[in-house]
């Protein structure tokens, strides 16, 4: 299946939390001047409401994850410290 490489390196909120391993979450994008929403897989266990960086396409409306804190949200004084 052709990955959609427009979806990489988006970022989204978790609607159904990941299990890791164990079986996939539900995801919404912010893509192609909308939202979409996709299986999402990430190699451990987040919960439901994390955002996310989308870090690669499985093709099938389909995408690998990672937990996300955008860090322009320190600029903006929404996060505690930039670390």
């Amino acid at each position: 299946m052709a990955q959609d490489e427009a979806v990489i390196g988006c970022t989204g909120v978790l609607l159904i939390g990941t299990r890791g391993t164990a079986g996939p979450g539900e995801v919404q994008v912010r893509v192609r001047g909308g939202t979409e929403t996709f299986l999402a897989w990430s190699a451990e266990p987040l919960a439901t409401g994390t955002p996310v960086l989308v870090i690669g396409s499985r093709g099938t409306r389909q995408v690998d994850v990672i937990a996300w804190t955008d860090p322009l949200d320190a600029l903006n004084g929404e996060a505690g410290s930039a670390g």
